[in-house]
C-alpha cells in the first residue's frame, strides 16, 4: 500500500499553483481593458451580494448534508461517532446547532465513519466549505485513503505518520 501511496502522491502532487483572486474568478480579465481600475471588476458587482446570497445560502449546509448520508446508510448516530471515537458530545452538537462549523478534520473523521465515496467525501467537505486540494502531503494521502477504500484512522494514520503529516485525533 505504501508504495501505491508513493506513486499517487507523485503523479497527483501539485508544487505551485498560481492563485487567482475572486475578482478575477468573476470578471475574466480580457474582458476588461482596465482591469485594476475598473469599478465593475473592483467592487465584484456589490448591488446583488444580497440577492447572491440568498441564492446561495443553502448550498453549504453541512448538517442537513450529513444526517441525509446517514439515514441513506442506515446507520445510527452511534454507529458514526463510535467508528472514529469521536466524542459524544461533539456529534450531539453537530446534531442540534444548525450553525455550528465543523473543523476540517472533523468532516473528514465523519466521511470516514461514513465510509464514503471521492464524490460523496468531496459534496461533504464542500457542505461545511472544505476540499481536498493537491498541493500537501496530507489532502493527499487522504484522497488516497477514501479512493482506495481504507476507512480505518489508525491505518490512514499510519501513511500520514509516514510523510510526517499532522494525524487524525481519535
Amino acid at each position: 500500500m505504501k508504495e501505491e501511496l508513493k506513486k499517487y502522491l507523485k503523479e497527483n502532487l501539485v508544487v505551485e499553483k498560481k492563485r487567482m483572486s475572486f475578482a478575477k474568478m468573476i470578471f475574466k480579465e480580457d474582458e476588461c481593458e482596465e482591469y485594476d481600475r475598473c469599478d465593475k471588476c473592483s467592487s465584484a458587482n456589490t448591488n446583488n451580494i444580497n440577492e447572491y446570497i440568498n441564492q446561495n445560502k443553502d448550498l453549504n449546509d453541512f448538517q442537513t448534508t450529513l444526517f441525509k448520508l446517514i439515514d441513506t446508510k442506515n446507520l445510527k448516530d452511534s454507529d458514526v461517532y463510535n467508528k472514529v471515537n469521536m466524542d459524544r458530545r461533539l456529534f450531539s452538537k453537530i446534531r442540534s446547532d444548525n450553525t455550528y462549523h465543523p473543523s476540517k478534520e472533523t468532516v473528514i473523521l465523519l466521511g470516514i465513519a461514513l465510509e464514503l465515496n471521492e464524490n460523496d467525501f468531496e459534496d461533504l467537505l464542500a457542505s461545511a466549505s472544505y476540499y481536498l486540494p493537491k498541493n500537501n502531503y496530507f489532502d493527499l494521502i487522504i484522497r488516497f485513503c477514501i479512493i482506495n477504500k481504507i476507512f480505518k484512522v489508525t491505518e490512514i494514520n499510519e501513511l500520514l505518520m509516514e510523510y510526517k503529516c499532522k494525524l487524525l485525533n481519535c
